[in-house]
Order: C-alpha cells, then structure tokens, then sequence
C-alpha cells in the first residue's frame, strides 16, 4: 500500500460511491419514467417505486452522513485527548470538528504548533492538512 498523504488520503469505494449510488439513480430515473408512461391501472404501484427511490436515495446519504458524524466526533475526542497528553493543558474552544479532523494527520512532534496555529488563523481543514510536513496515516477512515 502507498503511504498515505494529503493527495491520496481520501478513500472512494467503488461498490459504495460508485455502483450503488449509479444503481439507485438509474432505479430512480427508470421509476419517474414508469410513473409517466402509466395508465390508471398502475399508477399507484408506479408512484410506490419513484416513493422507493427517493427512499433509496435519502438512505444512500444519511448512511454516509451518519457514519461520518460519528467517526468525526470521536475524531475529536481523540485529538482533544493527544492535545493534552502531548503538552498537559486543554486544547482551544475555538476548533471546530473540521480543523479537528484535519489535524488527525499530523504527526506528534507538529501537532500541538500546528493546533494553536489552526486557533489562532482560523485555518481551513483543507490548509490544516497540506501544513502537515510529517503525515500520520489513518487508514481506519471510512
């Protein structure tokens, strides 16, 4: 595997964001199709499928969504834990989850400059995460 960093850290699944997500719009667009070909005779069994696939749709988003919150909130949890473990005193109130999540990268000896920096500028996930020299993996990202 290559070693991780900022330009190849984020992870596409193909089953997931790409066959699925193509397979639940193709049923999507296929039952709005059928919806407005049928007759009266299946009309109510046409709009049960366009109702199944904005079903699939919402579902598709808020299994990824959900995921994601939770993994960024212990995301912070763990950053704020290394904070204080590295220098003995409370991380900044003015980090947001994103800069949190950006920070995970940063290996232990850049952290804690790299933290009070992101407080004090504001900085961007995005530009926390190209700041980084020395790059901590995460593979456990989903």
């Amino acid at each position: 595997m290559k070693e991780q960093n900022f330009k190849n850290h984020s992870k596409w699944v193909i089953g997931y964001h790409g066959i699925t997500l193509i397979g639940i719009l193709a049923f999507l667009v296929g039952s709005i199709i059928n919806f407005l070909k049928s007759s009266e005779d299946n009309l109510y069994s046409a709009s049960l499928l366009v109702l199944l696939g904005f079903i699939l749709v919402f579902m598709f988003y808020f299994t990824r969504s959900f995921a994601l919150r939770a993994q960024d909130r212990a995301i912070s949890a763990e950053e704020k834990l290394r904070y204080y473990i590295l220098t003995g005193k409370s991380i900044s109130n003015k980090l947001t989850t994103r800069q949190f999540v950006g920070l995970r990268f940063a290996s232990d000896e850049e952290f804690p400059a790299l933290a009070d920096k992101a407080a004090m500028e504001n900085l961007a996930e995005n530009d926390i995460k190209k700041a980084i020299i020395n790059w901590k993996a995460d593979e456990y990202r989903v």
